[in-house]
């Protein structure tokens, strides 16, 4: 007996061989990059983990690794040797990088000021009224906020002492002032119990970004597509984090920096919610990552009056806007 049945069975099967061949093409393979944080993981670093966290990177395409820096991870370097695709740094680290022949270029910014600034007693009022009291800086603050300070107020070099990340000093003496992140060390005084204020430098006119992205320049050229795609990402988590649900970020925060407690993690939060680093300043009306070529001037100009940059330096090649100024991540 004929098998009817049969015939019709194998057209089907080859009708559907046909439509797997013919449908659509498979989706495209996620671009693995890393990105070298500035330090532990915290809240600071928050919209880069919120974008792993919740997938807004792999809805862009990319398989994201985030590294922890620290203080014995020379960023710069670890960048221009090819060992991460993007790097968060501070707009002195790449005018400098530039002078030392490390062809880095910042492509946005997280924050539109720095949160670097100074904690005082409450006797303090303001950033000029530190004239005769020890001033604890970082080493590396030398070459960047101190002569700003120096030049801003007059202070001399004679005030500081170096600050080695330790509270206490500070804490024993009435007299002094040190160097602080908003959202770090007054948490730190709070905790011991001291009573203190705060001086974000951005509201004295300090001008750098702070948290940006950097990759290499032929990163940059080479994968644009890849680039704006990271920029968006990240700008996207950044908004989900401060004014979203932060809890899938804080999370991966805690895995890679078991020392981040829940409290410290609500400050820093909390502060850069109240500053409006993130969606304040030209962000306000451009949209979360803007830069400006005033604002990267303003610092240009800054560091070769100062002596901190030969003036050779094209300040252009510092950063790009492309990446930022169509992207219009509203706050």
């Amino acid at each position: 007996m004929l098998d009817f049945a049969r015939p019709y069975a194998v057209l089907a099967c080859l009708a559907g061989t046909a439509a797997v061949a013919l449908g659509a093409a498979p989706a495209r393979a996620e671009d693995k990059v890393t990105m070298l944080t500035s330090w532990y993981a915290q809240a600071e670093h928050g919209g880069f983990y919120q974008a792993v966290a919740t997938g807004i990177y792999k809805k862009h395409g990319l398989d994201v690794t985030i590294r922890m820096g620290g203080p014995q991870v020379n960023g710069m370097q670890i960048l221009g040797a090819g060992q991460t695709e993007f790097l968060m740094s501070y707009d002195f680290s790449v005018y400098k990088a530039l002078e030392q022949g490390v062809p880095a270029v910042t492509v946005a910014t997280s924050f539109q000021s720095d949160l670097q600034g100074l904690m005082t007693h409450p006797d303090v009022k303001s950033l000029a009224d530190l004239k005769g009291k020890t001033i604890y800086v970082a080493t590396a603050g030398r070459s960047n906020w101190w002569p700003w300070m120096k030049t801003k107020f007059g202070y001399t070099d004679d005030q500081t002492r170096t600050y080695t990340f330790n509270l206490q000093p500070f804490l024993a003496d009435p007299n002094a002032a040190m160097q602080a992140y908003m959202s770090s060390e007054p948490f730190a005084a709070q905790q011991a119990g001291a009573k203190v204020n705060f001086f974000l430098f951005a509201n004295d006119g300090y001008p750098p970004y702070g948290t940006t992205i950097v990759t290499l320049k032929k990163i940059a050229d080479e994968k644009p597509d890849m680039v704006q795609r990271f920029v968006k990402a990240s700008m996207e988590g950044w908004k989900s984090y401060l004014y979203g649900d932060p809890s899938p970020a804080n999370a991966l925060i805690k895995k890679d920096n078991p020392k981040m407690s829940d409290e410290q993690i609500a400050y820093a939060i909390g502060k850069l919610r109240e500053s409006k680093v993130l969606v304040g300043g030209d962000a306000a009306t451009q949209g979360i990552g803007i830069m400006t070529d005033a604002r990267w001037k303003a610092t240009y100009d800054f560091m070769v009056q100062e002596k901190l940059l030969k003036p050779e330096v094209d300040m252009k090649s510092a950063y790009t806007l492309k990446f930022v100024k169509d992207l219009k991540i509203m706050p």
